[in-house]
């Protein structure tokens, strides 16, 4: 078990980055297949940070990172041929003060993917095989 890290002047400026060829914010992983995209993607491109539990608007949404562990695990093994093993990851904690003094925990995922020196796939429920790549923001199949 990853155990938080509270580091409040690193997130404010990680909130503040963009999104780009090397991070990419997600609120939340709804789909292991999809996530696996991106992962394929930077493990192809020069690697990169996905940030779970932050909405497009920078806000911290705040995540169980377990389950979103479980996730990304999910994604490297399944559909990423071959697998990807290379994944570091980070777990951030926000501390928010709410209307009533109430202290309020929330958890932000860092996922570090590196930079592999094989070839990735995205492999999909039909067994077919797709790479991918970052342009900017964008994660995008190869022809």
């Amino acid at each position: 078990m990853l155990l938080p890290k509270k580091n409040e002047e690193f997130l404010k400026t990680l909130l503040k980055s963009k999104e780009g060829i090397s991070m990419d914010f997600k609120q939340s992983i709804t789909s292991a297949q999809k996530i696996a995209k991106t992962l394929v993607a930077f493990s192809n491109s020069e690697g990169g940070t996905l940030v779970i539990g932050v909405s497009d608007k920078r806000l911290i949404i705040g995540i169980d990172p377990e389950e979103e562990i479980f996730m990304v695990e999910k994604a490297a093994r399944e559909f990423c041929d071959p697998p990807i093993h290379s994944l570091q990851y980070e777990i951030l904690e926000n501390i928010e003060i709410d209307q009533n003094k109430i202290e309020i925990e929330k958890m932000v995922l860092l996922v570090h993917v590196k930079k592999s020196s094989q070839l990735h796939f995205f492999k999909n429920q039909n067994g077919e095989k797709v790479i991918y790549l970052r342009n900017g923001d964008q994660t995008l199949p190869q022809s």
